[in-house]
């Protein structure tokens, strides 16, 4: 039985995770993840009247745990980028895996439902705004994956080599990693009236999605060349910033995730809607109803 010491898996006094100062019991099964701290209430508005178990929140990880329809839920928020992801899904495996007292891992694995909601540039111009787009395959530009063992095994190897080559990559970059979300969850919350596409996860939002403002980017057409790209029927539909880790940490620990995202701004027509707050609210309903 593997043991974690305190200098891998540190645990506040009050026997909560480190960074979310979570509690194990407060960990529900099916988990929503948000950027937005503040997105955190609007999610828990829609929960079951006198359900919240617990409201707790330590820098931008933000956690309220009720009910919907009667079925328990965890809304956390994760803040910007694929790094506070990398803690998240971290202290959420610990949380549902590991055994605090002991610090020991469980015998009997708990398997999470993920589900990030969040918003996106869209790629190609036949994307409208306000489209609800899954992320059938997260592409992650930041790299987060490759400091874990195996990554090569849950990747889309192919898919990686024929982006890297048409785009002519920056060599010194980390290579982007390309993996699949869970298909039964995408098919339960796309269903068919969601569209499904293949998401760049940048690990900024300037230079790393290609925006050039004082400072030169490396690649300097790079959004021209990733919205031409195709391979074996696939194209690239939206930029996100961490849907990548999510995906990728998901496989390697044996959970279900997957990123739907709201598109709000247009990249290939320049467009973008400031005013993007109640179709957001309006996903969030959605995901709630079908998770």
């Amino acid at each position: 039985m593997k043991t974690f010491p305190a200098s891998q898996l540190i645990i506040n006094a009050d026997g909560s995770a480190f960074h979310l100062h979570l509690k194990p019991e407060f960990l529900a099964d099916k988990i929503i993840l948000v950027g937005d701290q503040d997105r955190v209430n609007i999610v828990a508005s829609f929960f079951d009247e006198g359900s919240i178990e617990c409201d707790v929140q330590s820098r931008e990880f933000h956690t309220i745990t009720g009910k919907f329809q009667g079925k328990r839920i965890s809304c956390i928020s994760t803040g910007i980028g694929t790094d506070n992801c990398d803690i998240v899904m971290n202290e959420i495996d610990s949380l549902a895996n590991i055994d605090y007292n002991t610090r020991t891992e469980k015998a009997e694995k708990r398997q999470l439902e993920i589900v990030r909601i969040g918003t996106c540039g869209g790629m190609q111009e036949d994307i409208p705004l306000g489209t609800f787009l899954v992320s059938q395959k997260s592409i992650g530009f930041d790299g987060v994956l490759a400091f874990y063992h195996d990554r090569d095994k849950i990747a889309d190897l192919g898919f990686e080599k024929a982006l890297v080559d048409f785009i002519g990559y920056p060599k010194k970059a980390a290579v982007p990693y390309v993996v699949s979300a869970n298909p039964e969850l995408v098919d339960r919350i796309a269903k068919d009236d969601m569209m499904r596409g293949c998401t760049i996860a940048a690990n900024g939002f300037y230079g790393p999605q290609g925006r050039n403002l004082r400072v030169d980017i490396a690649v300097p057409d790079i959004n021209e060349k990733i919205s031409a790209f195709r391979y074996e029927g696939q194209r690239i539909t939206n930029y996100e910033m961490e849907g990548s880790c999510i995906a990728g940490l998901a496989l390697h620990m044996g959970h279900k995730a997957m990123t739907v995202c709201c598109v709000i701004a247009q990249r290939k027509v320049e467009a973008a809607n400031t005013d993007y707050k109640p179709r957001v609210k309006e996903l969030i309903k959605t995901v709630l109803e079908r998770i």
